[in-house]
């Protein structure tokens, strides 16, 4: 990436800061401490941060540290006094203030290429990085009674850490900065002043003879409000396993929660000039309402938002997944065109962005739809082994093993995605779409108890009742299978035989197609 402030351009790639044009000679510990600056520059940079990365974590002096901040000032024509572009926070760390714009590679039709910076969005902001919520989890607190069990609680906080580091679209605040905090009793919106976090993550461990309790809870660090809490109760067979459970749901269960409150800030604040980071959200919110009024409406939105920042990966994947859904759903029409410029935008954002696990999740979900399967599996497995509290590259894993007819593999995979993530805003799509592989298994009964399990969650979609009434057609039970088909039709008026048809051409297994539709027959769908 290339960063531009003042009259500076700082190449991330090739390590290089050059002023009006012409190279600034700068040691490789300052540009590096440069970059971790204006990487971060919607917080503030922790002292143990800057060591952590640009010493590799050694311990330096306060002298030292303090020797390259006043290098890097005099280079950016800055000094401690003026605080233009780098702002001391009274011993705590720095913060870089000035205005930034990423600069985006482009090709003229003369096919020279111009550099455009993307649109700037305040003091030392950088577009899409400065909208991303940053999470700070706080050291739980260790309720045993023995001190030796510190090892756990700490162990516990650290996994969370780097488990949710995964997660691309937010940001984290280093381990080395939280514990500064740790035993400290501060108010949450302190905290959060402190820390220049929007959430923060707590918690407290205590353990008995062979059993072991976590709480945790996620807060608002702008109010001090409750947004999600949990308790694990386990055995202790194995304290590592255990560690590594409570953890992984913790993380998968904490990561949606952000995400929902984030949408809801964006679509109750409704900014007049929206951003590309505004017109994601509310793209994401129309997605979740899963209604063809809201599909449509986030694909647009999601489209806006690439346009305002080409470099906007998320908005790409997201764009092409809405379009996914609008064809097995809505009222897209499924062409072959149309599923080539949803693979491209998946391309586009991996060459952004090629460790970002959930976008090849999303790429693996167009490949499905493309009948790609075992290139869609290599996908998930990818997304997963990037992040493996992602819930929905289970899910997508899971579909993509069905359609190649592995349901005994397939399962295993349905079932780790509702474990890891029970209020999932699309939980009731990991049942449905489980569901479909259990009618493909023949395995009726528990594709009817998925199938139930689904329409018990908002905004489950008419699929769910298509494949409850299947299953209740092999079952033998036709009137409650009519009963599920007129659930059916109120959310999807045209449906019948050549619709369901139409609508699975994700399908190129003769045997489940067959299967499928038949079952439809028999529960009184006409062609």
């Amino acid at each position: 990436m290339r960063f531009k402030f003042n009259n500076y351009i700082l190449d991330s790639k090739r390590f290089e800061l050059s002023k009006d044009g012409v190279a600034v000679h700068a040691e490789p510990q300052i540009v590096a401490l440069l970059l971790l600056l204006i990487e971060n520059s919607e917080r503030m940079v922790g002292k143990e941060e800057i060591n952590q990365t640009v010493w590799n974590g050694r311990a330096v002096s306060e002298a030292a540290l303090s020797s390259r901040i006043k290098t890097l000032r005099q280079l950016l024509g800055d000094d401690g006094k003026a605080q233009k572009v780098i702002k001391t926070v009274h011993s705590k760390g720095f913060r870089f203030v000035s205005d930034v714009s990423l600069l985006v590679e482009r090709e003229s039709t003369s096919r020279q290429a111009a550099n455009e910076p993307v649109a700037n969005a305040g003091e030392g902001s950088i577009n899409r990085l400065a909208a991303k919520p940053t999470i700070a989890v706080l050291p739980f607190a260790n309720l045993s009674d023995s001190s030796e069990q510190e090892y756990f609680s700490d162990g516990v906080t650290a996994d969370i850490i780097n488990r949710l580091s995964k997660h691309k679209w937010l940001n984290i605040v280093a381990r080395n900065t939280s514990f500064g905090f740790k035993g400290k009793n501060i108010d949450a919106r302190t905290l959060g002043n402190e820390l220049a976090a929007d959430y923060l993550v707590e918690g407290a461990v205590q353990k008995a003879g062979g059993r072991v309790r976590v709480s945790a809870m996620l807060i608002n660090a702008s109010n001090g409000h409750q947004i999600w809490a949990e308790r694990y109760d386990r055995e202790i067979d194995d304290i590592f396993a255990v560690q590594d459970e409570i953890t992984e749901k913790v993380t998968a269960q904490v990561e949606p929660e952000i995400g929902n409150a984030e949408r809801k800030k964006i679509v109750l604040a409704r900014p007049d000039n929206l951003q590309s980071w505004d017109c994601y959200h509310l793209g994401i919110y129309y997605f979740y309402q899963f209604t063809s009024e809201g599909n449509q409406k986030a694909q647009e939105l999601l489209k806006k938002s690439q346009q305002l920042d080409k470099n906007f990966g998320e908005a790409y994947v997201w764009w092409a997944y809405a379009v996914v859904l609008g064809m097995v759903y809505w009222n897209t029409k499924p062409t072959k065109e149309l599923l080539d410029e949803a693979l491209l935008a998946c391309d586009t954002a991996l060459a952004l962005d090629s460790q970002n696990a959930s976008f090849y999740s999303l790429r693996a979900r167009v490949l499905l739809a493309r009948k790609e399967y075992k290139r869609a599996i290599a996908e998930n497995r990818k997304a997963i082994d990037l992040n493996p509290t992602l819930a929905s590259a289970y899910c997508g894993l899971g579909d993509s093993l069905a359609y190649e007819g592995r349901y005994e593999e397939s399962v295993i995979y349905f079932e780790k995605a509702v474990s890891l993530s029970p209020n999932d805003p699309q939980l009731w799509a990991f049942y449905s779409y489980g569901a479909l592989m259990m009618i493909f298994s023949r395995d009726y009964e528990r594709a009817l108890d998925w199938c139930e399990r689904a329409t018990l969650i908002p905004n489950c979609q008419y699929w769910a009742y298509a494949h409850q009434a299947v299953a209740l057609a092999y079952l033998d039970r036709p009137e409650e299978a009519r009963q599920s088909l007129k659930k059916v039709t109120e959310q999807a008026v045209d449906f019948s035989l050549s619709y369901a048809r139409e609508k699975m051409f994700y399908l190129k297994n003769q045997d489940q197609i067959n299967l499928y539709l038949d079952g439809l027959k028999q529960a009184g769908v006409v062609s």
